[in-house]
């Protein structure tokens, strides 16, 4: 997506796109954002970023070619959907809704296996300690896991105490992350609630627990500061809580459906998030303005920020020429030209998004649809 010139370019063959190559999850080839050559053997300096399908198959993008570059079967629909996409060394690891985690080790095909229980709705990697991930669901609590003895989970989160009915509070854990330079966990659930843990700590409740409006969270993002989180829920509505008060220091308007990605910059005070708005939008957490929206023409997924600069020089498939959508603000689509220039971000960054099928339509649509996105942006004004 270029945001200045309100363009989004579409990577994929349209002609041959399915519901179930929906896109669940991504990640980065490497923690580098280098290149993790056929999946799992030689790295190079290419960033590629994994993908993970509804249909089981993991496949890796480059952002510098334009294509997908490999495809490996690490799933199946019976196993449920991807709930995280991750790489350990040369390992990659995977986790499905049905609680199966795999570590599929480099050069073998054995996969080492951990059953993380039923209805896994989130697993993310410690980017600190990456032998470490977490994994929460629906009545699936909080679990962090050493892969390197993976035999049981190293801290399980005890549920909160009954409410004031006395009745048991359901879990359902929807997204996690890790606190930097610490050991502390942040969570969102669908009950609307936002909790911090400390493995390192005897209590096995939460440390912090606040609450956010009245409909179910499903994704949540950390600034840069690590001070405070970003959340947003079902209804369009993001805001920011203080994780060392639990207040809400600010809400974004402007969404008008489920938020389904969001990411912070690690460097920057920026907010990007997408949804079932089909809109990309860029926001200032400084004032929390908006600053860039795109119409991406299908309902979004997955939202992916690099943190280093990257020079990129776009070229088209072997199979035909790269086409680019003139996306207006009111969402009116103008005639399709051809992609040949050069996008290079040397003050920005990198981001990628894909989107599923459009399931109401049926239709093998658009520039949303398991499409990859270039983002030129952030020039002085945003320094």
């Amino acid at each position: 997506v270029s945001l200045s010139k309100k363009q989004a370019f579409n990577f994929c063959e349209m002609s041959c796109l399915t519901r179930d190559q929906e896109v669940c999850t991504m990640a980065w080839g490497d923690p580098h954002e280098t290149e993790l050559s056929a999946l799992l053997s030689v790295c190079v300096c290419v960033t590629q970023v994994l993908i993970g399908c509804l249909n089981g198959r993991v496949k890796t993008f480059s952002t510098e070619k334009g294509i997908f570059t490999e495809s490996r079967e690490c799933g199946d629909l019976s196993q449920g959907r991807f709930t995280g996409l991750a790489v350990m060394d040369s390992s990659l690891i995977t986790c499905v809704e049905s609680g199966l985690l795999k570590v599929w080790n480099e050069g073998s095909s054995n996969t080492a296996e951990i059953n993380v229980g039923t209805g896994v709705c989130r697993m993310r990697q410690n980017p600190s300690q990456r032998h470490h991930v977490a994994t929460g669901g629906k009545e699936n609590p909080l679990k962090l896991w050493d892969l390197q003895r993976p035999d049981k989970s190293i801290f399980t989160a005890k549920n909160v105490a009954n409410d004031w009915l006395d009745l048991r509070v359901p879990v359902w854990v929807r997204d996690i992350a890790f606190i930097q330079d610490s050991n502390k966990i942040v969570t969102c659930t669908g009950h609307h609630q936002v909790r911090v843990y400390d493995p390192s700590s005897p209590q096995r409740r939460p440390v912090l627990e606040t609450q956010y409006g009245e409909y179910p969270l499903t994704t949540l993002s950390l600034p840069a500061d690590q001070a405070s989180v970003v959340v947003g829920n079902t209804h369009g509505q993001l805001a920011i809580l203080d994780l060392r008060k639990g207040l809400v220091r600010g809400c974004i308007k402007g969404l008008a459906g489920g938020v389904r990605g969001l990411q912070c910059h690690p460097s920057l005070p920026v907010l990007a998030s997408c949804g079932l708005d089909r809109f990309l939008r860029v926001h200032s957490l400084k004032d929390r303005t908006l600053q860039h929206k795109v119409y991406m023409k299908s309902r979004l997924n997955c939202v992916l920020l690099s943190s280093r600069d990257l020079e990129v020089s776009a070229q088209t498939p072997n199979d035909g020429p790269t086409k680019c959508a003139h996306i207006e603000e009111a969402g009116d689509l103008a005639d399709s030209v051809q992609w040949d220039e050069v996008l290079e971000t040397r003050q920005g960054f990198v981001l990628l998004l894909w989107a599923r099928v459009d399931l109401t339509s049926g239709a093998k649509i658009c520039s949303g649809s398991a499409a990859s996105a270039l983002l030129h942006m952030f020039s002085d004004a945003l320094a």
